[in-house]
């Protein structure tokens, strides 16, 4: 599959001149045209909902995007909560799916009503006491422990995750919460990352739907949602093949008929929180090459960093390049492209084969929408970029500055020379 930039080097440029580069930018069509693609891949199940992972994108531009489409937000600490919020959404639009969760933030998110997803059993009695009663609908997390497979092919190893509780855990944690007066119980399961196959939410499905059945048998209670989670992934790379979110939603379907039906349970609600899914492919990091060195390899040095885009760095990643107006050049020149960081592993490619890249090219990183600018940080002191969204029409609006020197120097207000550092 032939990777496509959505955006020309014409429109990069006049992008570049209002906000400089590196610059992170998203493709509000695409956006949208998936959004309505995932709606309509479950519009089988009644109370289906998307709470689109706001750690994946954390701007309030993009999560009013998903409002549009009856989403809601997945939210995992505080500021995140505190966004959705002023975004606009509240009470069941918005999960809370944390762990190792301080006080507060169970006190802020029960105040505006959202839906608490508890990551293991010690937190129950915890929330009891920090914040009181439960409110009426609680959902556990579920680990299986082991290893997670399709075909007989290993996915993730769920038994060495931090998250969920054990299947007895699961059963225990019903009892206790129904003693303290819960009435409708969710159940919520991450077990593989990014995975590209159209085998794993229906896979996953099934060992939730069996899990629920049995929960309700043994612990008389109303399942009132399963939340299939994250983890349905993209293809970083041109010769992966995409997953097909149509076919997705059919597998799941065929599980709940399987499954759900014959055991009463046909009122149950499906839930996801994609976040990779939902924007990776609809953003992209543009930046400008501004250096070039001739060693024992060809260097090509940008304007952004790890700081602006970790994963390579971080994981080994894989994200495509692509040299704006040069799309249609052979790529007959092998590079590394490196930040400025002082870390040698700050790369965005390795001995990657691109065109021919002179000083002053654009280069568009692909599949950065979804945990690209969310993991940027500070090192070297090197800012963080800004965020644009290209509109339908063409247009675009800035919807997070970048970063400035003051904002760096901010959290040094009680240093006594902290004005003489913004000012000289």
């Amino acid at each position: 599959m032939k990777k496509i930039p959505f955006l020309t080097v014409k429109k990069a440029e006049e992008i570049a001149s209002k906000f400089g580069t590196p610059f992170h930018v998203y493709d509000e069509a695409g956006i949208r045209r998936n959004a309505k693609a995932v709606a309509d891949a479950f519009s089988w199940n009644k109370g289906f909902k998307e709470y689109f992972a706001v750690k994946a994108t954390p701007n309030p531009f993009i999560l009013r995007i998903f409002k549009d489409y009856g989403f809601g937000c997945d939210c995992s600490s505080m500021a995140e909560l505190k966004m959705a919020y002023a975004a606009g959404f509240s009470n069941d639009e918005i999960m809370f799916s944390s762990n190792d969760t301080p006080a507060e933030e169970y006190v802020y998110a029960a105040k505006i009503g959202a839906l608490m997803n508890f990551d293991d059993i010690t937190m129950l009695p915890y929330y009891l006491e920090h914040v009181g009663d439960f409110p009426e609908t609680v959902c556990c997390r579920y680990n299986p422990g082991g290893t997670f497979s399709i075909s007989n092919d290993i996915m993730d190893n769920p038994g060495d995750s931090k998250y969920g509780m054990t299947p007895e855990q699961m059963i225990e944690a019903f009892r206790m919460l129904k003693a303290h007066g819960v009435r409708r119980f969710g159940i919520h399961a991450f077990l593989a990352s990014n995975t590209v196959t159209d085998d794993y939410y229906p896979t996953l499905a099934g060992q939730l739907f069996e899990l629920a059945a049995e929960l309700k048998k043994k612990c008389h209670v109303d399942i009132d949602f399963i939340n299939l989670s994250g983890g349905v992934g993209i293809p970083y790379r041109p010769d992966q093949e995409p997953n097909h979110i149509d076919r997705i939603g059919a597998g799941v379907r065929a599980e709940y008929e399987k499954i759900l039906i014959p055991a009463g349970m046909d009122n149950v609600k499906i839930y996801t929180e994609m976040g990779r899914f939902m924007l990776g492919p609809y953003g992209a990091l543009v930046t400008r090459a501004i250096h070039e060195k001739h060693i024992y390899k060809e260097y090509i040095g940008v304007d952004a960093c790890a700081a602006n885009l970790m994963r390579p760095a971080m994981y080994g990643s894989y994200h495509h390049i692509s040299v704006l107006g040069k799309e249609d050049y052979p790529d007959d020149h092998r590079y590394d492209v490196t930040g400025s960081l002082c870390e040698n592993n700050d790369k965005f490619a390795i001995d990657r084969l691109l065109p021919k890249i002179d000083m002053g090219d654009l280069l568009y990183i692909h599949d950065t929408g979804a945990h690209g600018f969310a993991m940027g940080y500070n090192y070297n002191g090197r800012l963080w970029s800004a965020e644009v969204l290209l509109h339908e029409d063409g247009s675009f609006s800035l919807i997070r500055r970048a970063q400035t020197l003051a904002d760096y120097f901010a959290t040094f207000d009680c240093f006594e020379e902290y004005k003489n550092m913004e000012d000289a």
